[in-house]
């Protein structure tokens, strides 16, 4: 992938700041470049355009990205500001500032975290690089996988951050940098959304503000690039498809994956687009086969462990656009998370309804009802009520992991003793918890959608996009994650993005009269792969699944026994269900044999109290 890598140390350092970049310029050859300095060094795998290094006496910076402003500028803000010198920056970035004269160092990425940053502190040194893989290369660093890691990626089907996949790494968050003074560390926010709910301006100024400051992000994001747009037929990418043309004064050039599997395939939608805007229009249908050849090359290319099995539509996409001649695509990703598009945010909304019952009420009479007085007329009523309710009481946000899989499951059931002993079974939720509540928005929609821009974001949609066009060899710009449009959709009032249970009440609206209404009123979808019902008709894709999690079986992180309870009774019950967790339990493995990776360090196995010696 592209990015950036190095260290900072008092100490002489045997790498090769070349060697420890390799892995950056892998998948998408990007030019290295590199500066070393007696206390440092740091390179740069990237584009010209995206690449910024600066030296002046004993200070070295060295810029992934946009760089605004200039990096001299950067050097004088850096000496009168400190770490807070990275919030001049704008645009996608990932920062490294070594000064040796002040014997400090600062990392920092961008707001959303496009440009990632993983880092490794031991005393006074500072190891970093844009991927875990990089880092790892570091004779530094231990290169030992982190149970919890594993045991989160189980939870999240992604290592969400600050974790990472190896011990004694750690990843930045959005909009958070990394000041090391001496021997130490800080680190801290630059930048947090902050919601401003209630700013009264006319519809019709909100409007002309949006597509403004949204062609002002195209025009930014295509520059001299060749540029196509993934189309699925959603609202975000038909609209970045339909004002394309208007900034760049060329048809828009747009690229759709479709799937031969019954409600699936969304190519209709993307059609109904490409005509409506009358787009240059690629098509191509991802078949069984095509996964088969994708799966180990997606888990060569993510650095950690990842289970979102869209990556490999995207990278089809991604790949179709590449032989097109396009050099940077635009990705739709953020304008859910910006401005309430996700369908849990109305079903959170009807949840909570029950909260304004008086307690009193709840407690007393409805509850009782329900749980205590079950008539068997009306059962299926009853059954749907008694869930409402059951999940109403959940707080938020455990609520929103009541189908997660491995919670659905049960932990003990589906791992290994000895490594559920090494595991924090309680950690993912706690770092759910402490993201909701670190979040400047009052009112619920604000609380889920700052949730989102961490977790869906830039955990998972992000990464999955990038990777997927690192993988073919392109570069990925996200519109709807442009700084000011970021801020701007920070300061709309809550009812704006989601009015009852009505998803991007305001976004929708202001686009009536540009997108087709029909695709103004579908439900979102994307790139879904039909990996479950894929896996009862294709002996190869099933062969590739059940040879991983058979190898998975020996490395003692999965009981033996529930992977073939998975594949032998839960697949064929619900297929689309339960084939997520074969997918994600094949990846894991994928992922281990193409990054040659140990099994993770666990516990040994506790003894039951009937095997345990006197103590004498």
């Amino acid at each position: 992938m592209s990015g950036l890598c190095g260290w900072f140390s008092r100490a002489a350092q045997p790498a090769e700041i070349e060697q420890m970049a390799l892995p950056l310029a892998h998948f998408d050859t990007s030019p290295i470049s590199s500066a070393v300095s007696p206390a440092g060094a740091v390179a740069i795998a990237a584009s010209p355009a995206c690449t910024h290094l600066y030296r002046e006496e004993q200070l070295l910076i060295a810029v992934w990205g946009a760089c605004s402003p200039g990096l001299p500028e950067l050097a004088r803000l850096w000496r009168s500001r400190g770490a807070m010198a990275c919030a001049a920056l704008s645009g996608p970035f990932a920062l490294a500032i070594l000064d040796e004269g002040q014997d400090q160092a600062l990392l920092a990425v961008d707001r959303s975290a496009i440009h990632p940053i993983c880092f490794e502190q031991r005393g006074a040194d500072l190891l970093f690089a844009s991927s875990a893989s990089a880092l790892a290369r570091h004779p530094g660093c231990s290169g030992q996988i982190a149970p919890q890691a594993i045991y989160d990626y189980l939870y999240f089907h992604v290592v969400p951050s600050p974790g990472s996949i190896y011990l004694g790494q750690q990843r930045l968050l959005p909009g958070a940098f990394l000041h090391l003074r001496g021997v130490r560390a800080q680190q801290g926010k630059y930048w947090q959304i902050a919601f401003a709910e209630r700013e009264p301006r006319p519809f019709a100024d909100l409007k002309d503000s949006m597509l403004t400051l949204l062609r002002s992000a195209l025009r930014q994001a295509s520059g001299a690039h060749r540029i196509g747009a993934f189309l699925s037929g959603g609202t975000d990418s038909s609209t970045l498809a339909g004002l394309l043309e208007s900034v760049t004064g060329q048809p828009t050039r747009s690229y759709s994956i479709g799937f031969d599997a019954p409600g699936y395939d969304e190519m209709a939608y993307a059609r109904l687009a490409a005509r409506h805007f009358n787009t240059v229009h690629h098509e191509l249908y991802v078949t069984p086969d095509d996964v088969v050849r994708a799966v180990p090359q997606i888990a060569a290319v993510f650095d950690q462990p990842f289970g979102n099995a869209s990556a490999v539509p995207a990278y089809y996409c991604a790949q179709l656009a590449g032989a097109d001649g396009v050099t940077r695509m635009l990705g739709g990703d953020g304008g859910d998370e910006l401005f309430g598009g996700n369908e849990r945010y109305a079903r959170q909304a009807v949840f909570s309804r029950y909260e304004t019952i008086p307690a009193s009420l709840r407690q007393k009479l409805i509850e009782p009802l329900l749980f205590r007085c079950a008539p068997a007329r009306h059962a299926a009523l009853l059954d749907k009520a008694r869930s409402y309710v059951r999940q109403a009481l959940i707080p938020l946000p455990a609520r929103l992991e009541s189908y997660n899989l491995l919670q659905h499951y049960g932990s003990a059931n589906v791992l290994d003793a000895g490594f559920l002993a090494s595991c924090d079974g309680a950690a993912p939720l706690a770092s759910l918890c402490a993201a909701y509540w670190d979040t400047q928005g009052h009112s619920q929609i604000n609380q889920l959608l700052a949730l989102d821009m961490k977790f869906t974001l830039a955990d998972n949609d992000l990464p999955k996009v990038s990777k997927a066009c690192e993988l073919a060899g392109l570069e990925v710009a996200f519109p709807f994650l442009d700084d000011a449009m970021v801020a701007f959709a920070s300061r709309l009032p809550p009812g704006h993005k989601l009015n009852g249970t009505q998803l991007r009440f305001f976004f929708k609206q202001a686009l009536r009269g540009t997108l087709p209404k029909a695709i103004l009123r579908k439900k979102k979808h994307g790139f879904g792969l039909p990996f479950g019902l894929w896996l009862h008709c294709h002996a190869g894709l099933r062969q590739l699944a059940y040879d991983s999690l058979s190898d998975l079986k020996r490395r003692r992180i999965v009981r033996a026994e529930f992977i073939d309870t998975l594949l032998n009774h839960h697949l064929a019950d619900h297929p689309a269900y339960h084939g997520t967790m074969v997918w994600v339990l094949m990846m894991l493995e994928q992922w281990f044999l193409q990054h040659a990776a140990p099994a993770p360090l666990a516990a040994p196995p506790m003894r039951s109290a009937h095997e345990r010696q006197p103590v004498r």
